[in-house]
Formats: C-alpha cells, structure tokens, sequence
C-alpha cells in the first residue's frame, strides 16, 4: 500500500510540473505578445500621426468623401470642381452670368412642367427640399478651426524667434508658393489643391507603410544635412546676433 501511495505521489507530482510548464510557456507568449505590440507601435509614421487617416480628416461624413469611402459623391463632387475650373478659366465664364442662365433654364423648365400638368391632368414634378446638414458642416467648420489654430501658434513660436527650422521650412514654402502663384491664377490653385485633396489622401493610406518607409529615410538624411548646416552655418550667425538688449527687455 505504501508503494501505490508513494507511485500516486510522482504521477501527481508529474502533472503538477506540466501544468505549471504550462502557464510558464503561456506567460512568456503572453510577454512576447506584448513586446511585438509595442514594436509595433513605434513604427514611424508621416508627419508625427499617431490616428489612422481616416480620424486625421475628423472622421464622419467629410473624411469618407476625400477618402472615397462613398465613390458616388466623392466623384461627383471632384467632377463638378473640374467642370467648374474647365468653364471659368478654359473657356472664361463668368460665375454671375453661368449662375444666372442655369437659374432662369431650370425655373423656366420646372415652371412650364407644372404649369402643363394642371391642363393635362397629371402629377406635378417631384422637386425634393434641399438642406444642408448641420453635422456636416459643424465637422468641417471644427477640423478648419483646429487647424487654423494650429497654424496660428507655429507662425506665433516663429516670429518670437523660438524656431529657426521652422521659420526656414515656412519662408521655402512661402516662396514655393509664390513662385507657383506666379504661373498660375488663384482659381487653378484651388482646383489643384482640391486635386490633391481628393488623390493624394487616399492613395497615402492605401500604401501608407511604403511611404512611411521612404519619409523615414527621407527625413534621417534631411536631419543629417540640416545638422551640418547648423553647425557650419546658422550658428555660426546666431552668435553674432546681439541678444544683451533683448534679455535687459525681459528682465
């Protein structure tokens, strides 16, 4: 008896050890789990984001248009910008004069059907109320806030003279800007940037991991180089710019 006792003990002992082998292996899947999660995480993104694209653009009814998330509207809507830019700057209508020939043609139109309708007895065309919804134009109104907000503080840290990067990076694209201005009217830079807002968004997130790639070289070698010009160049001048007056004004 005291045999079978003892040979009960080490078959007990036997499970007790694979059991906790088990949990021990499990844990440690678990730890890994959480170690490739947080790889994972620090994966470099454009820009510094941390959404998702669709959440960049706020989300809603306006991110799935220049997502083209709903293709019908999202087509209609880049059709009518380029039917717009075609009248007015190819063939030089003027906004007024379009807006009021295709206002008197469709009153006109819709005057005379229903007014024949009466005579030959038979329903009135069906014209829907149009309204514009709150939502949609509360998202728009709040993500333009944000960033012109946004935009507001950066030009603020520059003119107080807290950023030089910054302040080069806004006067190159001030003068890109200039110089884009130049060759173009105001009207086919609008169109231009619509464009890009209705291609570029989504083709960005559709190979988001690709370009997020090639931006984190791109931006390592711009690093590089601007560490060198800073320590060859902008130094070298922001020492000889004289700061005993400023600081007597501040203190």
């Amino acid at each position: 008896m005291a045999e079978e006792h003892k040979h009960e003990e080490s078959i007990m002992d036997k499970i007790a050890e694979k059991i906790h082998g088990h949990d021990n292996s499990s844990s440690s899947d678990s730890d890994d789990e959480k170690k490739a999660s947080s790889i994972k995480t620090k994966i470099f993104r454009l820009f510094g984001r941390e959404k998702p694209v669709h959440k960049v653009f706020g989300g809603g009814k306006p991110a799935d248009i220049f997502l083209w998330r709903n293709k019908k509207v999202s087509g209609g809507v880049l059709g009518a910008a380029t039917l717009s830019w075609i009248l007015f700057e190819l063939l030089q209508y003027n906004l007024l004069t379009l807006f009021g020939h295709v206002s008197i043609l469709a009153l006109a139109v819709l005057f005379l059907w229903s007014s024949a309708t009466t005579f030959i007895h038979k329903t009135p065309p069906h014209i829907p109320e149009v309204h514009i919804p709150e939502e949609v134009v509360l998202q728009l109104a709040s993500g333009l806030r944000i960033e012109i907000n946004r935009g507001f503080t950066i030009l603020r840290n520059i003119a107080l003279g807290r950023d030089l990067k910054k302040f080069l990076m806004v006067v190159a694209g001030l003068w890109v800007l200039s110089k884009v201005g130049s060759s173009c009217n105001f009207l086919t830079l609008i169109y231009i940037a619509t464009v890009l807002l209705f291609t570029v968004p989504v083709f960005y997130e559709k190979y988001e991991d690709k370009v997020d790639h090639f931006g984190e070289k791109a931006m390592k070698e711009i690093k590089k180089q601007y560490a060198v010009l800073d320590e060859k160049v902008l130094s070298k001048v922001m020492s000889k710019i004289p700061r005993g007056a400023f600081n007597k004004k501040k203190d």
